[in-house]
């Protein structure tokens, strides 16, 4: 019997490029993998602290806008009784200021939706990072390319923190259909086009760390983690904060009330 054998496609021989690109995909493939699991961690961590500090506004907070109001107010008061005093003129300034910057955020806060405690379910943060591993910017060959990719990112972030598994899905389709899905062809592209985006992954990872760094050790991030942990033992710490801000604010009245009096004698 006479023919000519053909060789196993696994046994024939790669060439240095094809091997060196085979790693290069394998390094990418990884830290794809990586990249997703920390985007998702940043925006977990990003909307649970925006979810905490309305929390805090509304229960907390709010009582500080009132104690800045009285306390304005007295500043006030004392100015009008010592026009001369530019000390006590600066400090009335001051003091208005910080119950008008209180206000406001107490408004913000109101006029946000109260949401449920964030916790999405394993197979939601899944799609998440699924998403995140396809579509984004830093995996991008060119800067418009860049922009389409940051545009989709952020619907996607948002339809993550409205818990939109719809439109998250609707996005990784539109992504996969899209010409930007589609791969190069040669060797020496697609290698060069590898390196950039590894190097593009490594610095976005690099930032993503900062970023939860700055969030963990911010007052806001530590007075979340007191409030969880003595919510764990039954304690319930905002309330007795509110407690202690209504002590003050009882104070504050009381002074107010005198100050008047005397304004108006």
């Amino acid at each position: 019997m006479t023919g000519t054998a053909t060789m196993p496609k696994s046994s024939i021989k790669q060439t240095p490029e094809e091997q060196e690109l085979a790693v290069k995909q394998a390094e990418l493939a990884k830290l794809q993998q990586e990249l997703a699991q920390r985007e998702l961690d940043l925006a977990t961590l990003e909307i649970e602290l925006r979810n905490f500090e309305i929390r805090y506004i509304r229960q907390v907070g709010s009582r500080f806008g009132t104690l800045d109001e009285l306390e304005a107010k007295i500043a006030e008061h004392k100015a009008a009784l010592n026009p001369e005093n530019i000390a006590v003129q600066n400090k009335a300034r001051a003091a208005r200021k910080q119950a008008d910057e209180s206000d406001q955020r107490t408004q913000a806060a109101n006029s946000t939706p109260q949401k449920a405690e964030f916790k999405p379910s394993e197979d939601f943060k899944k799609l998440y990072r699924e998403v995140a591993k396809q579509i984004h910017p830093d995996l991008s060959g060119n800067e418009e390319e860049r922009l389409r990719r940051e545009r989709l990112m952020t619907e996607a972030n948002i339809a993550f923190e409205n818990g939109d598994t719809q439109r998250l899905r609707q996005i990784l389709q539109e992504w996969e259909s899209s010409p930007e899905s589609v791969k190069g062809e040669g060797i020496a592209a697609d290698l060069v086009r590898i390196i950039r985006k590894i190097a593009q992954a490594q610095e976005r990872l690099r930032t993503i760390d900062a970023q939860i760094t700055a969030l963990t050790n911010s007052d806001l991030f530590q007075l979340k983690k007191r409030v969880g942990e003595s919510e764990m033992g039954g304690i319930d710490l905002l309330g007795r904060m509110a407690q202690d801000i209504d002590k003050r604010i009882t104070a504050a009245q009381i002074e107010l009330d005198a100050v008047v009096t005397m304004y108006k004698r």
